[in-house]
């Protein structure tokens, strides 16, 4: 089995940590805050290094997922980063969500010391996470891939090889345009006719078993029905944090992106509302708050 060590535990990252346990492969854990790394160590019977260098010192498969590209750049390239710990061989597969420049710079700068380097982000949830029905959008070379194939094998049920290293980057923030703009709709709508009288379930049944019903929506039900019930999967300040990272890739291609603004503009005024700190999908809550009561239609004469 390929030694694998996971860098970065948020919840996406110790999913896919858990994921790889129930696997068996051999796993190395770090994390900026060491107790997360600890805690999760003993539920696993996994290692626990103290700097990137030393988790990736012993891994074959070297799986970053942090929040931001800060935290990419250091913990690729600092002083103790992994660059400087990684052994001849291994393959370091970065996972997070970040602008494909800044994929493009830590790739060059593994590829400068003969290092293997994947751009490997994730679509789906920490439930798809735990399951291995991630699916993943892979840039790098296809010899590269191959030889990390066990690991992505382990943690996807889809595998898209997208091109160069910084594509899979660039789809990624794609993709999520794609859902914080189905996410804004749906909660409009499920607003919207809830204001008319309807069911919300009966509602999000017809969007679910519909045109619409995209696996987000399927996937975000129990969010949508009981917002406030369930622990977040994506909070409204990562949400934010994604959003710009997508206009600021849309302004450095020149593509023009109406939607995203709107998008923006409506997420953080839920977030100032509720707190950042809440699912994504409490967009919806925060459109109902906002409602005003208008007086019926009279219905219309019949016969």
């Amino acid at each position: 089995m390929q030694r694998v060590a996971v860098l970065g535990l948020g919840n996406m990252g110790s999913a896919m940590a858990r994921r790889l346990a129930t696997q068996d492969f051999p796993l190395t854990l770090y994390n900026r805050t060491a107790d997360r790394a600890h805690a999760l160590a003993a539920e696993l019977s996994a290692a626990v290094a103290a700097t990137p260098a030393s988790a990736a010192a012993g891994a074959d498969v070297i799986v970053t997922m942090v929040s931001d590209d800060k935290a990419l750049h250091e913990l690729s390239l600092g002083s103790d980063g992994i660059i400087n710990g990684a052994p001849e061989g291994s393959i370091t597969v970065q996972m997070s969500t970040v602008l494909p420049h800044t994929v493009i710079e830590v790739g060059r700068a593994f590829a400068d010391r003969g290092l293997d380097f994947l751009d490997s982000p994730v679509s789906g949830s920490v439930t798809s996470s735990l399951s291995g029905e991630l699916a993943l959008m892979v840039g790098g070379s296809p010899a590269a891939i191959e030889r990390a194939r066990p690991v992505l094998d382990a943690l996807a049920g889809r595998i898209y090889e997208v091109g160069e290293v910084g594509s899979g980057a660039a789809l990624k923030l794609a993709v999520n345009h794609v859902i914080m703009s189905i996410n804004a709709a749906l909660s409009e709508a499920l607003v919207l006719a809830e204001a008319a009288g309807v069911d919300r379930g009966k509602a999000y049944d017809v969007f679910a078993g519909g045109a619409a019903g995209a696996p987000f929506v399927q996937y975000k039900r129990a969010a949508f029905m009981e917002p406030g019930k369930n622990p977040p999967g994506f909070t409204m300040n990562l949400a934010e944090k994604d959003m710009l990272l997508i206009r600021e890739f849309a302004d450095e291609s020149g593509v023009p992106l109406a939607l995203a603004d709107i998008n923006l503009t409506e997420l953080r005024r839920a977030a100032a509302a509720l707190g950042g700190d809440r699912d994504f999908s409490e967009l919806a809550v925060y459109l109902r708050s906002q409602r005003s009561e208008r007086p019926q239609r009279s219905q219309s004469p019949t016969g």
